[in-house]
């Protein structure tokens, strides 16, 4: 895997297959960190609550990086996503106390529509999921964006619109900390390991952990 500059305004830039699952592994560690944080230990943990800031954007890159592959079925990615969001959801509002904003797999379902009307020229699609309703879920404009801005990236080797994603998720977190995804997908993009891919293993742990910090968090509490 490599990058590198094709002209002074196209950067061509790519991931392999297990540079992506190893990227969506760590984003997965970061999350759990995070979330134990937030629904346990009251909030806050040094180094892992900043830890936890790389983890969405990790999480878009991947998925945008799937969704321009060539034969990827949109379509099916907005229905897996969805289902699962909706699945997720009566658990997250019990771990977090809270329903709105929506959990994550409801931002990426959005952010899949939103890839999925650019790709099919539906401008009114288009202006209901990356302009109107991600006020509804969580990362808001920012994370559908980041995601959008993603897939036009990896379609046009335009590498330095994912640094304009990135930038919009600090301004949604308020902080830089979602900055040190950078060296970590410059490290994994030279990492030689080849990892299997677990399709439904992260949806189904992310409800499966959601559902145990929010029994653990109650017990605490």
């Amino acid at each position: 895997m490599q990058a590198t500059m094709t002209d002074k305004s196209t950067f061509d830039f790519s991931l392999s297959s297990g540079a992506r699952e190893l990227l969506k592994w760590i984003a997965l560690l970061t999350m759990t960190g995070d979330h134990v944080a937030k629904v346990v230990l009251g909030g806050y943990v040094p180094v892992v609550s900043e830890l936890g800031r790389i983890a969405f954007p990790l999480f878009a890159l991947v998925m945008a990086c799937n969704l321009a592959q060539p034969g990827a079925d949109l379509r099916k990615s907005v229905r897996r996503l969805a289902l699962w969001g909706v699945i997720a959801q009566p658990v997250h509002a019990l771990a977090f106390g809270f329903w709105l904003p929506l959990n994550i797999l409801l931002s990426f379902a959005l952010a899949a529509i939103a890839v999925q009307a650019l790709a099919n020229n539906r401008p009114v699609l288009l202006l209901l999921a990356a302009g109107v309703l991600p006020v509804l879920v969580d990362y808001q404009w920012a994370g559908v964006g980041s995601v959008l801005l993603g897939w036009i990236a990896f379609r046009h080797r335009a590498g330095w619109l994912l640094l304009v994603g990135l930038g919009a998720v600090c301004l949604a977190n308020h902080n830089g900390w979602a900055l040190l995804a950078v060296p970590v997908v410059l490290l994994a993009m030279r990492m030689p390991w080849r990892l299997p891919r677990w399709r439904w293993a992260f949806y189904g742990y992310y409800v499966g952990h959601l559902l145990v910090l929010a029994v653990v968090g109650r017990m605490i509490s």
